[in-house]
């Protein structure tokens, strides 16, 4: 999202606020966003095919510095996983350049990422419905806030996110040769893994929907009874990057509440994910029932 050669530090501080790595419609501007005419339906765009491929030239320094961060780059992508918060980048940098030297592409499966060589190859799961794409990481950022990842406009929307900005996610990264995550690569003794066969045509991928082992249920940060409190408490919630954060309305046997939550979640993996990613922020959140929010 951001050119680190050649760039001047007003230029780069500008890109990087421009850019806000949050969410097309929400933080980056009139100017940035989906496309004002897509050209093509971003759910028929087949997931990226990993390949064996050398470092890029361009964007892979030992370390480098933004805003006042240093980042350092990692030699390998070999074991690596994350979760936390991913949001995505639009129309605004669409054909510009990005640190690898490739032109951005919205509507590819692309991302930019902080520390992971270039290119690497990700999976990306999202832990509020259980939608995972496969994307090329080829630029750097986002450089705001907790949020790892910035994927495209295309992948953003494969994963349901376009609209909410942002979500929590689980990225892992896959092992090119043997197309599996290296997380999950059993070891191997003396010799490289076969290759897999060629992969046949891409198809638009179905999403698999996630393994449900509880009820429906939603993290709640608060319930009021004016709607304007509980707009200006998502509010806040949205602005420090909270994903997924909406109004529901309950009638009760005190009256009707405006509940502020996030999901549903139906996997208790993923809840407890989300919870305990709140909590580390310093952010009070609840457990309920989604038949308590109607």
């Amino acid at each position: 999202m951001t050119e680190l050669r050649r760039a001047t530090p007003a230029a780069l501080v500008a890109a990087v606020l421009l850019a806000g790595c949050f969410g097309g419609k929400i933080t980056r501007g009139p100017q940035d966003g989906p496309p004002k005419k897509a050209e093509v339906n971003p759910l028929s765009v087949p997931d990226a095919v990993p390949k064996a491929e050398p470092h890029s030239k361009y964007g892979n320094p030992d370390s480098y510095v933004v805003l006042g961060k240093r980042y350092t780059t990692l030699k390998s992508a070999a074991g690596f996983s994350q979760r936390g918060i991913a949001s995505w980048y639009g129309r605004k940098f669409h054909g510009r350049r990005t640190s690898s030297g490739e032109p951005f592409d919205m509507y590819a499966m692309t991302a930019a990422h902080t520390q992971l060589p270039l290119p690497t190859y990700v999976q990306v799961r999202h832990l509020g419905n259980g939608r995972q794409v496969v994307v090329k990481v080829n630029d750097r950022g986002p450089f705001h806030g907790d949020r790892i990842i910035d994927l495209s406009w295309a992948a953003a929307v494969k994963l349901g996110m376009e609209k909410q900005g942002a979500a929590m996610v689980e990225i892992t990264a896959i092992d090119p040769l043997g197309g599996q995550t290296v997380a999950s690569k059993p070891p191997v003794d003396g010799a490289l893994p076969p290759l897999s066969p060629a992969p046949a045509p891409r198809q638009p991928v179905q999403s698999t929907p996630p393994r449900q082992d509880i009820a429906a249920q939603y993290l709640q940060f608060g319930a009021f009874g004016e709607i304007a409190n509980a707009d200006a408490l998502a509010g806040r919630l949205r602005d420090n990057g909270v994903p997924g954060v909406m109004i529901r309305q309950a009638n009760t046997q005190l009256g009707t509440l405006f509940r502020v939550v996030s999901g549903p979640f139906i996997n208790s993996t993923d809840l407890a994910a989300a919870r305990d990613a709140m909590q580390a922020r310093g952010i009070a959140a609840t457990v309920i029932p989604a038949a308590d929010n109607p």
